[in-house]
């Protein structure tokens, strides 16, 4: 990987793992759907302004109902579970339990294809949930709807598998338009359920900065680094960054909200980390690998 690569893997990462971050200062003010909503329409506006720069048209006679799909897997769904979930775990924890998106991904992959997953997957997929329990600790499941918040992350992160298999199997658009259009279904999507439940407070300042950098930074500016670097290096190296991402995440956290790490958070990252690199493949030889990245 070149020097230049590297240091977009490690913006990527660092922009990932902020993503947490703006979920936890935001979502008490806006609520998970009017702040998935703005992150979303943000983020579709910016890269509209980046295709039409690049000269980049969207197919959408042909394709909407794939960008629909999309953006309901890919973005809709696992945004709002994150944002709900931000409500109650910090972001250190957030980020981590996001680690698990590749381990979901090669089920899903494994199902859809109808391939009995080797050993090493099962093996990986019981040390990766063994390592969820070790980080969200005790503690957790015992503060009200700590263990729903929990299950609304793994359920975002089942949601990113299930786009990655439909990814890999759907023909049609490059990578820079399948990102353009999914954020434009998934404002269409998330939209009736802003309306339904509207902000509970006007939002200050650092909300509305915090917003600005979900959707300009953590999305439009993210996607198009993380698929810059599958063209590039190729999925297996980027896929590094779901290994990065948990430290930013927890770094963010500890720097700007004053969240504490305990033991329980060093190792079950780590049993999470050691998972999913079982499930994926990543770091043996000649070994493909089922799930393309972890999407925050």
């Amino acid at each position: 990987m070149s020097f230049a690569n590297l240091v977009r893997l490690l913006v990527l990462a660092a922009l990932w793992g902020a993503t947490f971050l703006f979920l936890r200062i935001a979502v008490p003010a806006l609520g998970p759907a009017v702040l998935i909503e703005a992150r979303v329409a943000i983020a579709a506006v910016f890269l509209a302004i980046v295709g039409l720069a690049l000269g980049r048209r969207l197919a959408w006679r042909l394709r909407w109902r794939h960008y629909l799909l999309l953006g309901g897997l890919n973005s809709a769904l696992p945004f709002l579970l994150l944002a709900y979930a931000a409500l109650t775990l910090p972001a250190g924890l957030l980020s981590i339990l996001n680690a698990t998106t590749p381990t979901w991904g090669a089920i899903v992959m494994a199902l859809w294809t109808r391939r009995r997953p080797a050993p090493r997957v099962f093996a990986g997929l019981v040390i990766g949930f063994v390592g969820v329990g070790i980080t969200a600790g005790i503690d957790t499941f015992s503060v009200p709807g700590g263990g729903l918040a929990v299950a609304a992350c793994l359920g975002a992160t089942l949601s990113y598998g299930i786009a990655t298999a439909y990814t890999k199997h759907a023909a049609g658009d490059d990578a820079f338009a399948s990102a353009h259009g999914s954020m434009w279904g998934a404002a269409l999507l998330v939209l009736p359920i802003a309306l339904a439940f509207p902000a509970p407070a006007m939002p200050g300042t650092g909300v509305i900065a915090a917003v600005l950098a979900l959707g300009i930074a953590c999305t439009g500016i993210a996607y198009l680094l993380y698929f810059r670097l599958v063209n590039e290096v190729g999925p297996t190296s980027a896929l590094t960054v779901t290994f990065l991402i948990p430290v930013f995440g927890v770094l963010w956290g500890v720097l700007f909200l004053g969240e504490t790490v305990g033991w329980n958070t060093f190792v079950g990252a780590a049993v999470v980390l050691v998972g999913t690199a079982l499930v994926t493949g990543f770091g043996l030889p000649r070994t493909s690998v089922a799930a393309a990245g972890s999407r925050s």
